[in-house]
């Protein structure tokens, strides 16, 4: 695991997940929340969005979070491992809007400056959407990529958990050696 890509629905947990593998395996983290919002909100170009992604993946090690479908295949053809966080609508709208009271009138680490929490009704939307219209476009790109590349589905926190545990313990035996 040298360059991992973390994908899942708004509220899923991906950013969490990605800083503790990148403080676990010493690998940079780079949130494309954070790479492709401009302050006050404003959208970065995609032919940017694909010149910095193109950059990213050429780097010997990476941990990509972030959706960004117009411009994923870049990230999964490149990756060595596959994340999907696919956890319950429900539970990612919670999180959503706990995300939005927590950091209200503050910036998130994996956001840009400038970019303070907000919620918006398209955005709880297309969180509430995600496993019916996203879902099957993601699940049809894994089944294709699973034979060449490690794809991990988690579907509850206790897998989310359970990976994590992994992972240090697989860490820890290799500090020892």
């Amino acid at each position: 695991m040298k360059k991992i890509i973390l994908i899942g629905s708004g509220g899923s947990g991906k950013s969490s997940l990605a800083h503790k593998l990148g403080d676990s395996l010493a690998i940079d983290v780079y949130h494309l929340d954070a790479m492709f919002w401009k302050p006050g909100w404003k959208a970065t170009p995609k032919d940017e969005q694909k010149t910095v992604q193109q950059e990213l993946v050429n780097r010997g090690s990476w941990i990509i979070d972030g959706n960004y479908n117009g411009t994923m295949d870049i990230r999964l053809q490149a990756a060595d491992t596959i994340i999907f966080l696919d956890l319950s609508k429900w539970l990612c709208l919670y999180r959503v809007i706990k995300r939005r009271v927590q950091y209200r009138n503050k910036k998130r680490s994996d956001m840009a400056e400038g970019c303070e929490e907000r919620i918006s009704l398209h955005f709880l939307k297309w969180v509430w959407d995600y496993p019916k219209k996203q879902k099957p476009v993601v699940s049809e790109k894994l089944q294709r990529l699973s034979q060449e590349k490690e794809v991990i589905i988690l579907k509850t926190p206790k897998d989310v958990r359970g990976f994590l545990e992994k992972v240090y313990s697989l860490n820890e035996r290799a500090d020892k050696q």
